[in-house]
């Protein structure tokens, strides 16, 4: 079905409830994450969730990358202060940054994990490379207008993707 390049492989309530170090025993070893809406609302800075986030990722062992469609000035402060490599306008939904972040982590799709918001750039995106896919529930309901458009045709995919779990 059509549908089903969107579909997350995992859909959990929050980036901060994954049971990382779970996934960690099982052969993961790098995480990819986008930002606004996965971590923090919209254009935050790093609070201290992430900050504490990160630093239990790090000491598990786990690479991170921050893959944001955003640009640098947005991007580089955060990844700065979660202490996180990052990759800004990474064209999300295409492969090539998807890609890009598992050369830089040193992984491979199998022991990659992407922790994203949006089903038609986040998860497609990272399904398309082959990655195992979390889409989160946003932070926060204010959002750009063309996210919002997005939202209602998300809702159209995840309505199908709950029908076909049950």
């Amino acid at each position: 079905m059509f549908l089903e390049r969107f579909y997350p492989d995992h859909e959990v309530e929050s980036a901060y409830t994954i049971d990382y170090a779970g996934l960690y025993e099982s052969g993961k070893r790098s995480i990819i994450f986008d930002i606004d809406n996965t971590l923090v609302p919209h254009g935050a800075p790093a609070n201290d969730a992430a900050v504490a986030l990160f630093s239990k990722l790090h000491e598990l062992g786990y690479g991170t990358l921050l893959l944001s469609n955003n640009k640098e000035p947005r991007v580089k402060p955060f990844c700065d202060a979660v202490s996180s490599k990052y990759i800004h306008k990474a064209g999300k939904p295409g492969r090539k940054a998807y890609e890009k972040a598992m050369e830089l982590l040193g992984t491979t799709p199998d022991t990659t994990l992407f922790v994203g918001d949006q089903l038609f750039t986040d998860v497609w995106g990272a399904k398309k490379a082959g990655i195992v896919t979390y889409l989160v529930k946003p932070i926060h309901p204010k959002e750009e207008i063309q996210i919002v458009l997005k939202r209602r045709l998300e809702a159209i995919v995840l309505f199908f993707y709950h029908s076909k779990k049950k």
